[in-house]
């Protein structure tokens, strides 16, 4: 029987009455047996983050989410406070910072920009996994598996009712699957994003569909 896992989302966006795409991401897995759902501008409207509790929910979790929308190629700005001060040196890193060594890492995030303009061809020219090297740097440094990204584009094009409605489901999955152990991790390994081909990458999804 397959291991469940603990999975951390956190969860940064600073206007979440104007979105539209991650509000309703947050919503689908909302209420999740073993998803923490940790909203950090709610949370710390001033800014004023809790070093100790935020490291102890990171230890208490196998897998840790930041989910945000892509702003201005990287996260909203309490995203990288939240980096500077819980991830410390002999914590996360260092010869003693062992606290996250073995857990997985992923970033969920949505841009309103499409996959060709995240490409040579296009007007940002670096592709969306290429701008995330520092997430995926920072991953690495504290001994943590960084995953393919599920990566949302063209946010403001998205149909409402099917492309936004597969999109959403897709997440649900995605994380129902992470939470029960139902990947195939060495084909998820070896793709560039979690939700390309989604149904190859969760073979025993057919189980797993409750919270």
């Amino acid at each position: 029987m397959a291991r469940s896992h603990r999975i951390l989302i956190l969860f940064a966006h600073p206007a979440l009455e104007k979105s539209r795409v991650n509000r309703r991401l947050i919503q689908a897995v909302t209420g999740l047996a073993g998803v923490t759902i940790h909203d950090l501008y709610e949370a710390y409207p001033d800014f004023y983050i809790n070093v100790k509790r935020e490291q102890e929910l990171l230890v208490t979790h196998d897998i840790v989410v930041f989910q945000h929308p892509f702003y201005w190629y990287s996260s909203p700005a309490i995203l990288k406070e939240w980096q500077d001060l819980v991830l410390e040196y002999g914590f996360a890193y260092g010869h003693e910072g062992t606290a996250l060594r073995g857990k997985k890492f992923l970033s969920a995030i949505t841009t309103g920009g499409s996959e060709q303009a995240y490409s040579r061809e296009g007007h940002n020219y670096f592709t969306v996994r290429e701008l995330l090297v520092p997430f995926e740097q920072t991953a690495r440094l504290c001994g943590m598996e960084y995953l393919p990204p599920f990566v949302i584009q063209s946010t403001h094009q998205l149909g409402e009712k099917q492309e936004l409605t597969r999109h959403i489901e897709n997440y649900y999955k995605a994380i129902v699957a992470l939470r029960d152990d139902a990947v195939d991790w060495e084909r998820l390994r070896q793709s560039r994003y979690f939700n390309h081909d989604l149904a190859q990458q969760l073979p025993a999804q057919e189980a797993t569909h409750h919270g």
